[in-house]
């Protein structure tokens, strides 16, 4: 019987990029993927121009708290996908590493963080088809 795969995805903050991409999966993957978030230096709040640019896509996102980044979090994920955190994530033999090249949203305007997660979301998707054809 098939498992259900698990994607991490990691920024600093966990204000913006791994949001985007969290929500974003979730939503496409309608539970065919177990989907996480986390930052290696959380933020106290989701950043506002997220909020409103995931809000277009009627992906609520003002109940988030950006999430520290667990040692557990890593472990139990069979996709971590890193976005600027660098050095951060602690690595785990087995497990799959993509590092997500994506300008940080903070203090970037609305049209600036709508672009962003358009890049998120083209990926996302690419991730999506690999891990569940079928999706």
């Amino acid at each position: 019987m098939p498992t259900t795969p698990e994607v991490l995805f990691v920024c600093v903050h966990n204000a913006g990029r791994s949001q985007m991409a969290a929500a974003l999966l979730h939503h496409r993957a309608q539970g065919a993927v177990a989907v996480r978030s986390a930052g290696s230096a959380p933020a106290d709040t989701i950043n506002p121009a997220v909020v409103e640019v995931m809000n277009e896509l009627d992906l609520d996102l003002s109940r988030e708290v950006p999430k520290k980044l667990t040692t557990d979090a890593v472990e139990a994920a069979d996709v971590v996908i890193t976005m600027g955190c660098g050095d951060a994530c602690p690595v785990f033999p087995g497990k799959r590493y993509l590092d997500w090249e994506l300008t940080d949203p903070a203090g970037r305007g609305v049209d600036a963080v709508r672009e962003i997660r358009d890049d998120i979301d083209r990926r996302v998707q690419e991730l999506l088809a690999e891990l569940v054809p079928s999706a």
